[in-house]
């Protein structure tokens, strides 16, 4: 069974610029208080192009943008299609998928009626102890600690749902991780009012994983617990019942999610499980240190 960390010991003093959401450089929206938009109608094509276009821009000349209040809606299967897009526009190599959301606190702070993924792209994954260039990053740093898994071979479509069995045994590695979000909108919980970083790709930016545990399956995983630290100060922990109740339940979603759409998780890939210490926003100097017990390590660095 997993071996529990001892409880760590908070500083006398943690830097009053430190909350436990990290900095709060997240814009002027506060968590959960993002103004809904009034459209809930679909996009029709010639918007969803019209928004990928934007979007697009953005992530390509690494700067914010604005969507007009227009093509603003919180029609679920156009934010879908958006992203979909945007990533076959943007054609970055992949390497995984990254859950967003998995955590109910997160749902309700994004407002999302779902967990919300996004494509790992290769330029922005980094072994840890990792020394992140700014260049990966337009406006954000969210930091998530999470639990990853590497697969070992594909998890093709097929009519009916894969169990968790099935998905476990296709799993060639659990890995500590930390997954940096980030989004071309000035306003992070602002945007939520569309589901813009669920547009932007689900804002990933960044994935820096620790090293592998192949012998996994005996860890008790919703129990694993993770410290979070900055810049050597203690600030929080999180468990991994945090993702879905289980990192593999939150895994397992994630192939039945491609599955339902004819797409498939492949050997090599990495799924980042979904935040089990919340959202945590860090600035350029900025170094994490985050313990997961007998897992492991991962350290990041935010260049300046």
């Amino acid at each position: 069974m997993f071996a529990m960390t001892s409880t760590p010991t908070p500083p006398p003093e943690l830097d009053p610029a430190i909350t436990l959401r990290g900095r709060l450089i997240h814009g002027p929206t506060a968590p959960g208080q993002g103004v809904r938009c009034a459209r809930q109608s679909p996009l029709t094509e010639l918007e969803i192009e019209e928004t990928v276009a934007i979007i697009a821009r953005g992530r390509r000349e690494h700067h914010t943008v604005e969507l007009p209040e227009r093509l603003k809606t919180r029609n679920w299967d156009s934010v879908l299609a958006v992203m979909a897009r945007l990533n076959a526009t943007l054609a970055w190599p992949a390497a995984g998928w990254k859950i967003g959301a998995a955590a109910e606190e997160i749902r309700r702070a994004e407002g999302v009626p779902e967990p919300a993924p996004g494509r790992l792209s290769r330029k922005g994954v980094h072994a840890s102890p990792a020394r992140l260039p700014a260049s990966l990053f337009i406006r954000y740093r969210c930091s998530e600690c999470e639990f990853a898994f590497r697969m070992a071979r594909d998890l093709p479509p097929r009519p009916t749902d894969y169990s968790e069995t099935e998905v476990a045994e296709a799993v060639a590695a659990l890995h500590p991780a930390v997954e940096i979000g980030d989004t071309v909108f000035e306003d992070w919980y602002g945007a939520s009012g569309y589901q813009g970083s669920s547009m932007d790709n689900g804002g990933a930016a960044a994935f820096v994983y620790g090293p592998p545990v192949t012998d996994w399956r005996g860890l008790d995983l919703p129990n694993a617990r993770i410290d979070l630290s900055i810049n050597g100060q203690y600030v929080k922990s999180g468990f991994g019942r945090a993702a879905m109740g289980n990192p593999l339940t939150s895994l397992t979603w994630m192939a039945n999610w491609l599955r339902r759409r004819g797409d498939a998780l492949h050997a090599g890939e990495f799924v980042s499980t979904g935040t089990c210490t919340g959202h945590f926003f860090a600035a350029p100097g900025d170094r994490l240190d985050v313990d997961f017990g007998m897992i492991g390590r991962v350290v990041v660095e935010y260049e300046r």
